[in-house]
């Protein structure tokens, strides 16, 4: 005997059917499109991040389930559009990604044997350019092709560095790196010492931002991470800093940089303590 009850994701999509229904759905979820609920869907994949990085579990599982909802949202509006080519339903995108996912583990789910996680990687790009192949797109013309314009810049200039890293376009040493982060500061500074043209110290600051995206590279860390992390530190420090101020009846305005200062050194040995 089988439940009469729907499953978890059967009622998920009724209820977005039921959102988006012109008759008795709600007015802002039927206005809706792609393109509206693009940014949406964006900002729920960093809260997931962000939950992630608090290790907060309570917050990942709602925060996941606000991203479900952003798919099962684009998969809506596209099943509405059926009478359009490409339009698809939401079963349509979980076979697809599970055939996909089946497709590119060859070494899982057939016969092929993978040795390391470089050779995985190699497989993978290969099983992704037969996938174009067999779609009929055009071979990519550059190895920086079909990298999204939307990323965070960060993460793209690291992904560029990647791809680029592929055709033998690399740094071999990570202190060759770090000594191009050195020239590449001597510049900026340099830019500053002649006057400070904006377009020009826009130049060599983005170049210093890109090499420090190739470091982290090297490094093998994520530099999207690494900046949310010290972003989470600067936070925490500041807020103990105006907790303290607030303590002696002052303002942050009204404290001299260097009592700011001894406040800033105080919270960074508690934390670190």
């Amino acid at each position: 005997m089988t439940s009469q009850h729907p499953s978890a994701i059967d009622r998920l999509l009724e209820v977005m059917k039921a959102l988006r229904n012109p008759d008795g759905g709600c007015p802002w979820d039927i206005e809706q499109t792609f393109d509206t609920i693009a940014p949406y869907t964006i900002e729920e994949a960093y809260e997931v991040a962000d939950a992630i990085a608090r290790g907060d579990m309570t917050d990942l599982k709602e925060e996941l389930g606000d991203l479900l909802l952003q798919v099962v949202y684009h998969s809506e509006i596209a099943s509405e559009g059926s009478t359009n080519s490409g339009a698809f339903t939401f079963e349509d995108v979980a076979t697809g990604i599970a055939d996909k996912m089946i497709r590119r583990h060859p070494h899982v789910f057939g016969d092929a044997t993978i040795e390391s996680v470089a050779a995985q990687s190699k497989a993978w790009e290969e099983v992704k350019a037969e996938e174009r192949r067999l779609k009929g797109k055009a071979e990519r013309e550059s190895l920086l092709d079909d990298l999204p314009l939307a990323l965070p810049a960060l993460t793209r200039a690291e992904k560029l560095q990647k791809r680029a890293s592929r055709g033998g376009f690399d740094w071999p040493e990570t202190e060759q790196v770090i000594d191009k982060i050195d020239e590449e500061l001597a510049e900026l500074k340099a830019e500053l010492a002649m006057g400070a043209v904006p377009d020009r110290v826009e130049d060599e600051l983005g170049d210093l931002l890109f090499t420090v995206a190739n470091l982290a590279r090297h490094l093998k860390v994520d530099p999207e991470e690494a900046l949310r992390r010290t972003n989470r530190k600067f936070e925490l420090r500041f807020r103990a800093i105006e907790q303290a101020v607030r303590k002696d009846g002052r303002a942050m305005s009204e404290t001299p940089l260097d009592e700011l200062e001894a406040l800033w050194q105080a919270a960074k040995g508690i934390e670190q303590g």
